[in-house]
């Protein structure tokens, strides 16, 4: 598929979707598949003026839908969960061309997740309560306190290219089950699902404006014009730590409330009494899910020196088995790299652990796959030993196949290396001791700590990280918390 003969993907503003004009005067730009390099689509980037009139509709719709009976919002989420199921295929087709993605990945994960994220949201408000409190006061009177939660607002939902529809139904569900209206700004890398999902919500029910889409990049650009609109009243946002300084720039002069799910620099802890095997397949996952392109997966494995070498060992061996191959076959384990541009910012990391005196454990280099793929973002994933908490590629993010191998000897000095960091997002505990998993999980500095697992989830718990990984939490409770905004009633009985 050529530039010029690439399909459109469009802007979808106050309940339809916006046409390029004949003459393809608009601004656009070229959406490529990762495995190939070759062109796709051509997407149509948003104005200033286009993101204003999806401001205005999303005020517009905020009106009727924040009014709407939460029984009847909860419908909608639910038939929308039943229309991606119907269209399953199709949205895990859009997620492959976004990201270049393995099929079963596509299946198993992000089209899987985006279903449980539009029915857990419909539960968890429908199951809601609230606050009250009885106050004695003189005389033996009283004083009735409640709160009632109301929605937010219009609120700025921004998501990443890494799982582009699973991240972006995170936000939007909790957000619509509350009474909001959103304008939602996807990664110029995957503008595919977003869109698609447009058509669903609408035909799930949701009022005309209540979600829109509006398509382009960062700086002067739709996220520009997004985050710095008057008429926006919250932004939720995953990406960047850089990025997310720079929202809340943007948004601190209004004063308006944002939740930040940032980047990671996440650490595994591997103990001397670690099931090996369960070991391995956990770091496995932990390290190379996604091309490692997932906020939460594992770039510093710190070992007990007594199992060292088999770690060590027994992980490069599993990554030299993980199979690069075309996203639709089933055998593909690892798909590419988003971009070429973010291949590059990866083999910049390996110049930097070469001259730090990394030993390449594995990879270290560019795949060679064949004429159909060679074009596209691939890596090999890579394993490092020789490395310190001093080198930059231990200390920066780099989302990629990628992590470095370092030992310890004593529990204490575990976590003093897992916590030597900027970020808190997640981090891991490979162990049988019970005691010392809940004892190390709770020493991290983190905002999630599993045990002998990776990347388990229960979406009514908190997600969310501290210093450089983020503000504020999501999920359950805590969406909830940050889509309303309280207001208190005392009445004198």
């Amino acid at each position: 598929m050529t530039a010029d003969t690439a399909r459109w993907i469009r802007n979808f503003v106050d309940g339809q979707y916006v046409e390029p004009d004949e003459n393809h005067s608009v601004r656009s730009f070229e959406k490529t598949d990762p495995a190939t390099g070759l062109v796709v689509a051509r997407v149509h980037e948003a104005d200033e003026a286009l993101v204003d009139r999806a401001v205005t509709g999303a005020r517009s719709a905020l009106g009727t839908w924040a009014r709407t009976p939460v029984r009847e919002r909860t419908a909608v989420l639910r038939r929308a969960a039943d229309l991606i199921e119907e269209r399953f295929e199709e949205f895990v087709a859009a997620e492959i061309a976004d990201t270049g993605k393995p099929v079963t990945q596509a299946r198993e994960l992000d089209v899987a997740r985006a279903l449980a994220n539009f029915r857990t949201f419909a539960d968890v408000v429908a199951a809601a309560g609230q606050e009250s409190f009885l106050t004695d006061l003189a005389g033996g009177r009283q004083a009735l306190n409640y709160a009632v939660r109301k929605p937010l607002g219009v609120v700025a939902v921004i998501v990443p290219w890494n799982l582009p529809l699973l991240l972006l139904t995170w936000k939007v569900a909790p957000a619509l089950a509350c009474g909001n209206a959103v304008v939602v700004k996807p990664s110029e890398e995957t503008p595919g699902t977003a869109t698609l999902l447009a058509e669903v919500l609408r035909d799930a029910g949701l009022p005309a404006g209540a979600y829109n889409v509006v398509h382009g990049f960062g700086a002067d650009s739709a996220g520009a014009y997004v985050t710095s609109h008057p008429g926006i009243d919250g932004v939720t946002f995953t990406g960047s730590s850089a990025t997310g300084s720079h929202v809340m720039r943007t948004v601190a002069p209004r004063v308006r409330p944002v939740s930040f799910e940032l980047g990671g620099k996440n650490a595994a802890l591997v103990f001397g009494d670690a099931d090996l095997d369960e070991t391995l397949d956990g770091l496995t996952r932990s390290v190379f899910a996604n091309t490692g392109q997932v906020c939460l997966c594992t770039e510093r494995v710190y070992v007990h020196r007594s199992v060292f070498a088999d770690v060590a060992d027994g992980l490069a061996e599993r990554a030299r088995s993980l199979r690069l191959g075309r996203p639709l076959d089933e055998a593909t384990t690892t798909g590419p790299l988003i971009s070429q541009a973010h291949r590059d910012k990866v083999r910049g990391y390996f110049a930097l652990a070469e001259q730090a005196g990394a030993k390449v454990l594995t990879g270290g280099g560019i795949p060679e796959l064949g004429a159909e793929l060679d074009g596209g973002s691939w890596i090999e994933p890579t394993l490092w030993t020789g490395l310190t908490n001093a080198d930059r590629p231990v200390r920066e993010e780099i989302f990629g196949p990628v992590a470095a191998l370092i030992p310890f000897d004593t529990e204490d000095e575990a976590i003093a290396l897992a916590n030597d960091t900027d970020y808190g997002l997640a981090a891991s505990v490979w162990t049988t001791d019970l005691r010392r998993g809940h004892r190390v999980a709770q020493a991290m500095d983190v905002g999630m700590a599993w045990v002998n697992t990776w990347f388990l989830r229960d979406l009514r718990s908190p997600f969310g990280g501290t210093g450089l990984s983020g503000i504020g939490r999501e999920g359950g409770a805590s969406s909830l918390h940050f889509y309303t905004e309280p207001t208190n009633v005392c009445v004198q009985l």
